[in-house]
């Protein structure tokens, strides 16, 4: 699958799709380049409509553009025209700017955005407190970084997770084995809703023992593989998660659901559509938006994909596995994407505080 950008009479907009073609060979996720082509088409939207040169907008053209990220309304949801309006977040404008920062890079290297636009990307900064493990260099010649010169400051939040009750009340809201096992799988085994969509029949190895399969690794796992043929693994390096008994049951209802759909018997991925046309293909993720969307509305509070997988490493942390083992579950590249997991919780911030009140109260 490619992902291009076309003008309002469906001409290929050549610099952008160029610079995604840049993002397919870097081997980047079929999701990270629709996500790209998104916020880019959104930028050269913005400046036609205002007639800006999109290779040299200038100060006040980005400026512009970073503001009205955050004002410009977005579309209603849903057919109520009295619901509020609402307006991007900070986190995603930001999102936005570094991917128009990135395409105005990738513009220079090719000739098409002058030298001055580029400089106006990044600011020089001197970093007075290292993040642990930052070596500054021997005469401290590496504390002067790059910053983002078009960047929102955020209120910096934990990852949210589900409680033990939310959980139940969304797996008791699924209409199909399948519902419920796409639920169970992003909580049990912490994958990306991307690496769920691109998993194929061979990657189940879900018997105790996998040898007749070429695979060594003992007990019922599943492999997370980055393939090219448009799977959708973000992670670089494949990994095996061991998976539960309560996993191994849900796939087993799903497969009698699933045979029961002759058209579905032709495809090797592992989630097809069974009640959708058309019947037998890849389940894609505007299909799951839609049941992420209907749990949500049903349960009464958010319920998105990657809120399982925040759930699955709380669970993990929470329960004093180790951190290398956590990030090796996730297919983290490195140990710092896990600090958003490590935050305390309202009720051990409590038991701290009575435990020393406790032991004064001893003292005395």
């Amino acid at each position: 699958m490619a992902w291009v950008v076309v003008d309002d009479a469906f001409g290929l907009h050549e610099h952008a799709t160029t610079f995604l073609a840049g993002l397919r060979a870097r081997d980047l996720s079929v999701n990270t380049e629709r996500a790209y082509a998104g916020r880019v088409a959104l930028y050269l939207r913005y400046c036609a409509e205002r007639r800006l040169d999109w290779a040299d907008p200038g100060f006040l053209g980005l400026t512009g553009f970073q503001n009205w990220l955050i004002t410009d309304p977005l579309p209603a949801r849903g057919p109520l025209s009295d619901a509020p309006a609402r307006v991007r977040s900070r986190g995603s404008a930001n999102a936005v700017m570094t991917s128009v920062c990135e395409f105005l890079r990738f513009g220079f290297a090719h000739g098409w955005v002058p030298a001055g636009v580029v400089a106006l990307l990044a600011n020089p900064k001197l970093l007075r407190h290292l993040p642990a493990g930052f070596d500054a260099g021997e005469n401290g010649q590496f504390r002067q970084v790059m910053r983002p010169a078009f960047r929102f400051t955020e209120v910096e939040r934990g990852y949210e997770a589900f409680s033990d009750d939310q959980i139940e009340r969304v797996l008791n809201l699924t209409r199909h084995a399948q519902d419920r096992f796409l639920v169970l799988l992003l909580l049990l085994t912490g994958m990306r809703i991307g690496e769920a969509l691109g998993l194929r029949r061979e990657d189940m190895h879900l018997l105790a023992n996998s040898t007749a399969l070429g695979c060594s690794i003992e007990g019922p796992h599943m492999h997370v593989r980055r393939r090219r043929d448009g799977a959708l693994a973000k992670s670089r390096f494949p990994r095996a998660i061991p998976v539960t008994a309560d996993l191994v049951g849900a796939y087993t209802e799903y497969r009698y659901e699933r045979d029961n759909i002759p058209a579905a018997t032709g495809c090797d991925m592992v989630l097809v559509n069974l009640f959708r046309t058309p019947l037998g293909a890849p389940v894609t993720y505007s299909a799951t938006k839609d049941l992420f969307d209907r749990l949500a509305r049903a349960a009464g509070f958010p319920v998105r994909p990657h809120m399982l997988r925040h759930t699955a490493a709380t669970r993990w942390v929470r329960a004093g596995v180790d951190r290398d083992v956590v990030q090796h579950l996730l297919g983290h590249a490195s140990s710092a994407s896990l600090q958003p997991y490590l935050h305390a919780k309202e009720q051990d911030k409590r038991d701290a505080v009575e435990r020393v009140a406790a032991a004064r109260a001893v003292l005395r």
